[in-house]
């Protein structure tokens, strides 16, 4: 039961950092990424690299191989995800908008996948990386039952002090320009806000998070390939970020506790039914697409919708859904 209760306490704690990436990128700018999993990936696989040592005898292959320790290995599987980030923001983000913009990254996300599967001498293709060293495994002499909980806590840890950073950025100056930019760009750049600047930050600002995510996600489980992350898992990180409530901080954290964890997840712990082994878990995708569609019907603000954001100066209320008229005043007094 201890082994149940903390891999659902590691991916809850997970996917609330792959939803406070895609929440800045989405829910406060406005972006349309549909290849979100693919930067997920590309922080699991560097950061795989960087945990392991020269490719060789162990029947693997792969690029780098630097031995690096925990938490090095992680930052720079983040920073890996952010400057693959900086290359797809510098192509697309100028001149792309809206529903163009997501159909190129999608693209994108299938491109990727094919090239990592084929390209053997990357990430070791269709296999993808294994026996990747758990973190302080050795050092503190953890057993597989022992490091489980040990990472769950570990991987909190990180979570919180990343929700902490995103916190103070969505109350930033930068956060409110940000929301102005989703809400009506044309006004925030006649106001002489620097769009492209301000959607490149939050691209790389998300794909940052989306790297750390995908490398805990190695960490954890000592392996990752390209069944990992197929292009529809970027939809489950939406479905986390709607139905907790974009925008919304907290409202990830819930969203990650009923999507990620106890409908997709927690099924896999339960009983078979006589008859259908595996049914249940087929169960998974469905149980989530007729979630999303009911919580975008009846209640499209999350079920910890945006709080009130109050301003001094103008003694007016601004909320993620305001008018945007009254985002983009507060973001311009800034």
């Amino acid at each position: 039961m201890l082994y149940y209760v903390f891999t659902l306490v590691f991916f809850c704690f997970d996917y609330f950092i792959l939803a406070m990436g895609l929440n800045i990128q989405y829910g406060e700018t406005g972006i349309l990424n549909f290849a979100y999993i693919g930067f997920v990936a590309i922080g699991a696989y560097f950061t795989g690299v960087f945990s392991l040592h020269p490719a060789g005898h162990s029947g693997q292959h792969y690029i780098l191989g630097l031995g690096l320790p925990f938490p090095l290995n992680l930052l720079l599987g983040g920073l890996a995800a952010m400057v693959f980030a900086l290359i797809v923001a510098l192509i697309t983000l100028r001149r792309l908008r809206t529903d163009y913009l997501a159909i190129v990254l999608i693209s994108l996300s299938l491109v990727l996948y094919d090239f990592c599967n084929n390209f053997v001498s990357l990430f070791n293709g269709a296999d993808g990386l294994y026996n990747v060293p758990e973190p302080f495994a050795k050092s503190l002499g953890l057993t597989v039952n022992s490091f489980i909980p040990f990472f769950a806590c570990v991987t909190a840890a990180i979570s919180l002090l990343m929700w902490f950073v995103m916190s103070r950025i969505t109350r930033a100056p930068l956060g409110r320009t940000l929301r102005a930019i989703r809400d009506d760009e044309v006004v925030a750049a006649a106001l002489g806000k620097n769009v492209f600047g301000m959607r490149l930050k939050s691209m790389l600002i998300g794909s940052f998070y989306a790297g750390i995510g995908g490398g805990l996600l190695m960490q954890f489980g000592g392996s990752f390939n390209p069944t990992a992350w197929l292009p529809g898992e970027t939809f489950v990180v939406f479905a986390v970020l709607i139905v907790g409530g974009a925008g919304n901080n907290i409202g990830m954290f819930v969203g990650a506790l009923l999507v990620e964890t106890l409908l997709i997840h927690l099924p896999a712990f339960l009983p078979e039914i006589p008859g259908h082994p595996g049914l249940i878990e087929y169960f998974d995708n469905a149980v989530v697409g007729i979630v999303l569609m009911l919580m975008l019907w009846f209640r499209p603000e999350g079920v910890v919708p945006a709080r009130l954001r109050r301003t001094a100066s103008f003694g007016v209320a601004a909320r993620g859904d305001a008018e945007p008229e009254l985002t983009i005043a507060v973001a311009a007094h800034e």
